[in-house]
C-alpha cells in the first residue's frame, strides 16, 4: 500500500475523531437547553422523573462515539500500514 493511502486512511480517522467529539458536546450542550427549559415551567413531573424517555437527547452522544471509535480504527489502521509500509 502506497504511503499516501496510508495518511489518507489517517487524516480520515482524524475527521471522524472531530466529528464525533463534536457530536458529543452538541448533544450536552442540547440535553442542557431541553433540561434548562423545562425546569423553567411550572409543571416539572416530566423533569423530575424522566417520563416519557426522549431519545433524541442520547442519540447525538451514541452516534458520536461510534464516529469516535471507527475514527480511532482508521487512525491505528493508518498508523499500521504506514509503519508496515
Amino acid at each position: 500500500m502506497p504511503q499516501t493511502d496510508s495518511v489518507v486512511l489517517m487524516v480520515m480517522g482524524g475527521l471522524f475523531i472531530l466529528l464525533g467529539l463534536g457530536a458529543v458536546f452538541w448533544d450536552r450542550s442540547e440535553q442542557k437547553s431541553y433540561y434548562n427549559a423545562i425546569s423553567s415551567r411550572t409543571d416539572v413531573r416530566e423533569y423530575m422523573e424522566h417520563s416519557p424517555e426522549r431519545p433524541g437527547l442520547g442519540a447525538l452522544r451514541i452516534g458520536g462515539w461510534i464516529a469516535i471509535t471507527v475514527g480511532l480504527v482508521l487512525l491505528i489502521m493508518g498508523g499500521a500500514f504506514w509503519l508496515w509500509g
